[in-house]
């Protein structure tokens, strides 16, 4: 390999080409990629990088997505890298691929090279066919070899499939009831499991009347899996083991249950509590010299995944090796995971990824396969299909952490930042298991479960945690952030859709429309006024031009209108998104915009399904979303204590995405959902003339303000 070409991560860490790419017999091409489809088109777009690539019209091309039998290990699909990262392997790989098969029909046919031109994986030259294609040349190469990243990919202006709206592969079977969705897998003889929740990671099971417990399935045969706190329910009829886990939680007996009370489901509740303080930044400022000081708290409650299907797995068991299907983000890491807890050689562990229900972060995906696996190995030979429940999803899965966040600012004369300190408390946004930075849930019923794991945030290389998107790109002479990291939450959490960059624009964008309001000025000019970088300028232009924020009124009378902007991750998709609202004793929705800058854009239609998606699901945050903690923890365990926005409440959404294919293509999976929840914010104080700092905008937080 060439220490001189940077290649992407994904390359560095897979290093041999047959590991990204196999010519088929039936003349198609296999690409195989570690992310995988939850939702955001991934497969198509991957699909349509590696058909321009190589010069191959897209049903030619099928992209393998999670499998750690064929495919590269790309850890997680998470943080709107998938194009970035897996995307540009796959261009690389193809374009080296192509070169490569390049040259070895010029030997055979005797040419140079360049005299050669390719059509649908066939050699041309001169523009006369050859009878020489890909598959005729392609067993003479030998693809074990590592990518030196030498070849030339695509010029944009070139491009014939990139840049094109192509539908979605994988919707068809999901929109037809096809057995797309892991959920639907039934295999012969499978067997169904449920299983028992241990309460909390002390909580020991101190007795369960197991006759009772078959006596309530109406299944004589049940058979209950037990290992220390560890129970399962198994029968061949999946309405049975549901009927059995019902009824040994209602009367199972436990000791060691935890006791909340319900504040510690408030962001604020995280104030003053164990933590790790990291600054970030500039040094403390000399302000003496400034005009005034503003500051505000803005807050956020634990949120959950609310993925519209529970989790569930599928484990086989053969004596030998364990194979696993799930619907979770990196079958990699799964396939680690499992082997580890069930003390598995690793190499005995296979994992594929299947369809689930959406995810978008750490959910309980993963624990549900490793449930099923604890299952299958106590049941050899039988493939164990194990779902969970939705109280059980509601109350075990890992949550988005509640955050506190003060934004303390000094301004001149003129209105303008001269310093801004952003203080954050927040639990960890990556508890994934592995690397001692999290557990699977079984793990901690199972008979030596893990000691405390070490409290930990993604770094500021990747994008951070907490601090994700606490770095304001507006103009100002110094920026700091304090981020306490809380060391001991009430419940497991882990990854949701842009960790902390929700909460944190939350703060950042509202604070910004309270400075223009003090400076006696128009919000977005306030806003185009700090901003240098064009592409950001012209996102937060482009999106009040949309929403014809020149005719936007005083506000105060229950009619608003909010605008807010971000990059994610300070290196990823640029957007801005305006908000009308209507105010009574709730929010409603009126009409929502936004524009978006990603570069490269794969598949339009793709790129404005997840900006819409993201805009939908931040809304639901901001206005509705929050996880209710008391008693022995998650108290919120079905849709009516834990409300999401429902389609009657969802307004016009107009997306427009402006980017330049000149650019790189940036990730924007997750661009819109910071900004949607700002903007909402800034909305509702325009139409109440007041603002509320902690989300959700429910009735209760507007009655309240209304009230004070």
């Amino acid at each position: 390999m060439n220490d001189a070409v940077k290649l992407p991560a994904s390359l560095t860490g897979n290093p041999r080409l047959d590991r990204w790419i196999k010519f088929e017999d039936d003349k198609t091409v296999r690409v195989a990629s570690g992310k995988v489809e939850i939702g955001q088109g991934i497969v198509t777009a991957l699909a349509q990088i590696a058909a321009e690539e190589l010069d191959l019209p897209l049903d030619r091309v099928s992209l393998l997505s999670g499998s750690t039998e064929h495919g590269p290990d790309e850890a997680y699909t998470s943080s709107s890298l998938s194009v970035m990262v897996s995307g540009a392997s796959i261009r690389l790989v193809c374009a080296e691929v192509r070169a490569l098969l390049t040259e070895q029909a010029a030997l055979r046919l005797n040419c140079a090279p360049e005299d050669l031109s390719v059509v649908d994986g066939a050699f041309l030259q001169g523009g006369a066919a050859t009878g020489v294609d890909y598959w005729d040349v392609a067993p003479a190469l030998d693809l074990s070899q590592a990518p030196t990243g030498r070849a030339k990919p695509k010029a944009p202006s070139a491009y014939r499939l990139v840049g094109q709206d192509v539908p979605r592969a994988d919707l068809p079977g999901k929109v037809t009831g096809a057995e797309s969705y892991l959920h639907d897998m039934q295999p012969a003889g499978a067997v169904h499991a449920r299983t028992l929740r241990q309460p909390g990671p002390t909580a020991v099971l101190q007795a369960l009347d197991e006759a009772a417990v078959r006596r309530a399935s109406g299944d004589p045969d049940l058979r209950i899996i037990r290992r220390a706190n560890f129970v399962a329910f198994v029968s061949t009829s999946e309405r049975k083991a549901e009927a059995a886990a019902v009824y040994a939680e209602a009367n199972a007996q436990w000791s060691g249950l935890r006791d909340y009370r319900g504040p510690e489901q408030e962001g604020s509740w995280l104030v003053g509590r164990p933590a790790e303080l990291r600054e970030i930044g500039a040094a403390a400022a000399d302000v003496s010299g400034a005009a005034a000081t503003v500051e505000a708290t803005y807050t956020r409650p634990y949120i959950a995944h609310a993925s519209m299907g529970p989790s569930a797995g599928v484990a086989l068991y053969d004596g030998e090796t364990m194979t696993v299907w799930s619907h979770g983000q990196g079958m990699h890491p799964l396939r680690v995971n499992v082997a580890d807890v069930l003390g598995l050689d690793r190499d005995k562990v296979i994992c594929h990824h299947r369809h689930g229900p959406g995810c978008y972060g750490h959910n309980g995906s993963d624990d549900a396969a490793l449930d099923a696996a604890i299952v299958a190995l106590a049941l050899p030979g039988e493939t164990v299909r194990l779902q969970w429940r939705r109280e059980e999803e509601f109350a075990y899965e890992p949550v988005s952490p509640a955050m506190s966040v003060t934004v303390k600012v000094a301004v001149d004369a003129s209105g303008n930042p001269l310093d801004w300190t952003q203080e954050i408390w927040s639990a960890s946004h990556v508890q994934r298991p592995g690397s001692g930075s999290g557990y699977l849930l079984a793990s901690e019923a199972l008979e030596n479960p893990p000691g405390p794991v070490k409290v930990t945030d993604p770094p500021e290389e990747r994008g951070g945690g907490g601090t994700r998107n606490a770095v304001p790109l507006y103009r100002m002479p110094a920026h700091r952030i304090r981020h306490h990291l809380v060391t001991d939450g009430p419940v497991r959490t882990s990854a949701l859709r842009g960790l902390g960059a929700p909460t944190n624009v939350y703060a950042m964008e509202c604070m910004m429309d309270e400075l223009a309001a003090r400076a006696g000025k128009d919000p977005v000019a306030y806003r185009l006024a700090l901003l240098d970088d064009p592409r950001a300028y012209a996102v937060l232009a482009r999106t009040a031009e949309m929403a014809n924020w020149s005719g936007r009124g005083a506000g105060g009378e229950g009619k608003g209108l909010g605008i807010a902007f971000a990059r994610y991750k300070n290196m990823a998709a640029y957007s801005a998104v305006a908000v009308a609202v209507t105010v009574a004793d709730e929010v409603r929705l009126d009409h929502i915009w936004s524009a978006s800058d990603a570069g490269l854009v794969i598949n339009p239609d793709g790129a404005r399904n997840q900006l819409e998606g993201g805009i939908v699901q931040a809304a639901s945050f901001a206005l509705k979303e929050q996880v209710k903690i008391e008693g022995d923890g998650i108290a919120s365990r079905d849709w009516d204590s834990y409300p999401i926005l429902r389609f009657s409440e969802v307004p016009p959404v107009d997306v427009e995405v402006i980017g330049s294919p000149d650019d790189p293509a940036l990730g924007m999976g997750e661009c819109t959902v910071g900004p949607t929840c700002a903007a909402i914010g800034n909305a509702v104080a325009h139409a109440l003339g007041r603002r509320i700092y902690d989300m959700p905008l429910n009735r209760e937080r507007i009655m309240a303000a209304l009230l004070a």
